[in-house]
């Protein structure tokens, strides 16, 4: 069997990794700008990295550019034994990895009217790859399926019973996030992973997640990705009237503009991205952090009351992986279940951080989407 190819595709940009037969990462870049400026970046696993600018008005034309650069690697696509796509939203009908055919194709696109700013364009480069390679088998891995094991009272808004609402439900999202999470800590502990593991995803987008038996039982993102914990441009949980106060005000499409790319982290302290908070040091900044933190705690005690009890912590994302302030605000916050930071292993980014002795362990676990998806492919297409 060949290697694995994953895609991740946005708006402007196409995120790329290559995977050998052993599931080792031996190439990655990205194409971004695209429709603008482009750029093309490409690292070998000897972290080497070219880069240059290119000419790429559409995503097949950027697809075209990183398949060419992958073979100028001496990577023979044809030999590839196949491509895995990240999907944000596969809907209730796309609940799990899949190979890509027209019905398949046809439910992405169905399910853009969920995810109008993501599915179109991981959808693109599933098109782009279609009439470049032809013979090359794709998988979709949809961010949405980690959470369908979710109780129905969980995934339901408690409006009327009618058909035209019947998309309008919980989903989550982060999904193949935390089912890598699953995956890696399951290698690193000891004792395996635990039954009731409150799991923290925390990046520019954030959510929460409570797994039992190694499944999903409730999360905090919920229809779209705005739902839950405070985010670096997202509002996190708010008030229905107020939306439509919003609204009414401001107009639906500048209040989507607010709600989603103005308000969180940025709109709190005028900053979105966590490190440079913490450098401002001003009231303002130090808010945010704090608006950020204890809706993580407060929203956590929902996900531990979903799954019964707590038997284990793990931190992924961004944040979660590099912020040792972050991490320790959450954990004193959650002191009284017996969670207990040792302080020089979380300055220190060390995989287990709870202090000896903590009933709680704690564990940072370093987010492997692309893996997960180059996995979920390999199962696909042997």
């Amino acid at each position: 069997m060949g290697g694995i190819l994953v895609l991740n595709s946005g708006s402007s940009s196409i995120k790329f990794a290559l995977f050998d037969e052993s599931l080792d990462e031996t190439l990655s870049g990205s194409a971004t700008e695209i429709g603008g400026a482009s750029d093309l970046k490409i690292s070998s696993k000897d972290l080497v990295t070219k880069e240059a600018s290119a000419d790429l008005p559409d995503h097949a034309a950027a697809l075209r550019a990183i398949l060419n650069a992958i073979q100028t690697e001496g990577v023979d696509i044809a030999n590839l034994a196949g491509a895995g796509h990240r999907v944000v939203h596969g809907g209730s009908v796309l609940q799990a990895a899949i190979r890509v055919d027209g019905q398949v194709i046809a439910e992405i696109e169905r399910c853009s009217d969920l995810a109008p700013l993501h599915n179109p364009h991981n959808l693109a480069a599933i098109m782009a790859l279609r009439d470049l390679a032809p013979d090359l088998v794709q998988v979709a891995c949809f961010d949405t399926a980690f959470h369908a094991s979710n109780p129905e009272v969980a995934r339901r808004y408690a409006l009327p019973d009618r058909p035209e609402m019947e998309t309008l439900r919980r989903y989550g999202f982060h999904g193949i996030s935390y089912q890598g999470l699953i995956k890696k800590l399951a290698d690193v502990s000891e004792t395996g992973v635990p039954n009731r593991l409150l799991a923290f995803h925390l990046g520019n987008g954030a959510s929460l997640c409570a797994i039992k038996s190694g499944q999903s039982v409730a999360t905090t993102m919920g229809y779209s990705p705005l739902e839950g914990l405070t985010m670096g441009t997202r509002t996190g949980n708010i008030d229905g009237n107020l939306v439509l106060r919003l609204a009414e005000e401001n107009g639906i499409e500048d209040t989507k503009e607010l709600l989603n790319k103005k308000s969180g982290l940025l709109g709190l302290g005028g900053l979105s991205d966590m490190r440079t908070l913490h450098a401002a040091e001003t009231d303002a900044s130090r808010f945010a952090v704090e608006h950020f933190c204890y809706w993580a705690v407060r929203h956590a005690g929902s996900m531990i009351a979903a799954m019964g009890g707590l038997d284990g912590i793990a931190f992924t994302g961004g944040i979660g992986e590099n912020d040792a302030v972050v991490r320790q605000k959450i954990i004193s916050g959650l002191r009284f279940l017996g969670a207990t930071c040792d302080p020089q292993s979380n300055d220190s980014n060390r995989s287990r951080i709870d202090v000896s002795g903590s009933t709680v362990p704690i564990w940072i676990v370093k987010a492997e989407e692309e893996k997960t998806i180059a996995a979920e492919t390999q199962k696909l297409i042997a």
